[in-house]
């Protein structure tokens, strides 16, 4: 399997179809963005010359439209979704840490794709309620980010502080990078995680996010500061109720072991008739 951002993708790709001893399958970890880059002709260091025509099988992190164009721009011929996921043993509920307490918390790495988003939803509403604490987890934030004195700041956060992390917040805060939310059914894996350690998830609306979790029931959507603080004034009980119907629905659907599953099943489906082995496996 070659990746996006591998290094030396498109070298693995060329002594891998030289020396093709099985199943050839290509993962794009961030479809909308590669797509973005096709269709305006930018430098993508991840494919060659024959876009994804010699893959049995290319598999995607979005779904939604992004499908049908990697076989019509990049010649995909069997392309499949395989969303994030998460490990229930590494993320799952653990004790509140106080210096990780929050009404509403995000965790994620700065992009400017997703500042529009977060200044719109978390800080907007963060500025209207000054008696609440809120608080950022991340890196690469510009001395110019709209903060304000109730929104507290954890640069540096190691993967072991994540499951504390939620577990400390009364709700989680998720935004999509502006590419990924146009393109729709582009679940982070983020969202996974907090769920996994029953903290109730607030996220921007995008196209197919019924399909991971309900609104409403599951998840918290908020598409403006109103309803950001709507979300804020839920009653203990019900976000409890939420935070526990989205920690049993990635349990579910949506683990590590669920994703190896649907991989060996598309590899299964994908395997020509030429290696029998690889069915047989």
């Amino acid at each position: 399997m070659v990746s996006s951002y591998c290094p030396d993708a498109i070298e693995a790709t060329e002594l891998a179809g030289e020396k093709r001893r099985g199943l050839l399958a290509f993962y794009d970890l961030d479809t909308p963005v590669t797509l973005s880059r096709i269709k305006n002709r930018e430098n993508v260091d991840y494919i060659g010359p024959r876009g994804l025509a010699d893959f049995d099988l290319v598999l995607s992190f979005t779904r939604g439209a992004a499908l049908a164009a990697l076989k019509t721009e990049l010649g995909a011929r069997r392309v499949v979704a395989l969303y994030g996921h998460v490990d229930p043993a590494v993320h799952r509920p653990v004790a509140p840490q106080a210096h990780y307490a929050a009404d509403l918390s995000y965790l994620g790495t700065y992009s400017q794709d997703r500042q529009d988003a977060l200044e719109e939803l978390f800080v907007r509403a963060a500025h209207r309620r000054p008696q609440q604490r809120f608080l950022i987890g991340g890196a690469q934030y510009p001395p110019d980010f709209p903060w304000s004195p109730n929104i507290y700041f954890v640069r540096h956060l190691p993967p072991s502080e994540h499951p504390a992390f939620f577990s400390s917040s009364r709700l989680t805060f998720n935004v999509t990078r502006a590419s990924m939310a146009r393109a729709g059914w582009c679940p982070s894996g983020r969202l996974f995680e907090a769920a996994a350690c029953r903290t109730a998830v607030l996220s921007d609306w995008w196209p197919g996010i019924e399909d991971f979790f309900t609104p409403g029931s599951e998840i918290l959507v908020t598409s403006s500061d109103e309803e950001t603080l709507a979300a804020l004034d839920l009653d203990a009980p019900e976000v409890a109720r939420i935070a526990r119907a989205a920690q049993q629905r990635v349990l579910d659907e949506h683990t590590s072991d669920h994703r190896a599953a649907e991989f060996c099943r598309h590899v299964g489906a994908s395997a020509p008739r030429a290696m029998p082995e690889l069915l047989e496996a």
